[in-house]
């Protein structure tokens, strides 16, 4: 009886060591799920200064071998140095920016770095028809809806590039200036609002601000009107001056909005030091007609 019990222990440990000898199979990432690292050198005694396209949110640190935050009043721009003299071996660092780019640097120490000021590339408006760039992906954004915004910036650029007028009743004329809603497009719980606005005079219409409200459609008199501000989450071609005889074009990105019967959306657009300013009404009618970007076939 104790041989049998011995043989069965013998044998179980024989078969545990054979498992354990077998070669446990392993997954390669493909090249295009691979962010490739900047590499970036330190020293104890200066400071590496990098600045990034948008507004960093996010710096995480490999090792307590360097020190890394924003510069003060200067939300894009990282700082980065040794926090160990001479330290050995090598570290790294991420950082993700309003934008949603990730971004991946890889460090090691040298006396004298060969760079102290870096400027990353604006890749996605540099390259609007590209696909993933090999030195960064795109998170989502709960701003976007949990859409990329490499996909919200194609969308833009679709829309700009392909300058469609499918709205014809909103926009406002005067003072020789003229403004108009072309279209309106919806895609994962984002508005588009692509827009236009023409300058017929010889005089540059230079924009102060440009703002969209919600607002009740009748207000009594001596009643304070109530008014909703919406921000925008995205503008492509931000406008600032429309020279004479010029048009300009933008596409605003809005949260998914809709209104009830009583209520408009409006938006406006001030002159810095004039009184030309421009507006027009969106009805909730004309916003739950928002047509589908899978309609525009994405560059």
């Amino acid at each position: 009886m104790k041989t049998r019990i011995v043989l069965s222990i013998v044998m179980l440990f024989s078969l545990l060591g054979a498992k354990a000898q077998e070669t446990v199979e392993t997954k390669i990432f493909p090249t295009n799920q691979i962010i490739a690292p900047h590499r970036i050198e330190v020293t104890f005694q200066k400071t590496v200064h990098i600045l990034f396209p948008s507004e960093v949110k996010y710096v995480d640190l490999g090792s307590f071998d360097i020190i890394a935050d924003k510069a003060a009043g200067a939300e894009n721009v990282v700082r980065i140095k040794a926090a160990v003299k001479g330290f050995e071996g090598e570290t790294n660092f991420s950082v993700i920016t309003a934008d949603g780019c990730f971004y991946s640097f890889n460090v090691v120490y040298k006396d004298e770095p060969a760079q102290l000021s870096i400027e990353m590339e604006d890749w996605l408006r540099d390259n609007p028809e590209g696909g993933i760039a090999g030195d960064r992906m795109f998170v989502k954004l709960k701003e976007l809806g949990g859409e990329t915004p490499l996909v919200v910036n194609r969308i833009m650029y679709t829309l700009y590039k392909k300058n469609k007028r499918d709205i014809k009743h909103i926009g406002c004329k005067k003072y020789g200036i003229q403004t108009l809603l072309k279209g309106i497009y919806i895609n994962n719980d984002l508005l588009y609002l692509h827009t236009s606005v023409r300058n017929r005079s010889d005089i540059s219409f230079d924009i102060d601000y440009i703002r969209f409200k919600v607002i009740d459609k009748k207000v009594a008199k001596r009643t304070a009107m109530q008014e909703n501000f919406i921000e925008p989450v995205r503008t492509y071609n931000r406008l600032t001056t429309v020279d004479g005889k010029a048009t300009v074009r933008n596409v605003f990105v809005l949260p998914k909005l809709t209104l009830p019967d009583d209520k408009l959306l409006v938006v406006e657009i001030y002159e810095k030091g004039g009184a030309r300013h421009q507006s027009f009404r969106i009805e909730n009618t004309d916003l739950v007609a928002a047509k589908p970007v899978s309609e525009l076939y994405l560059k």
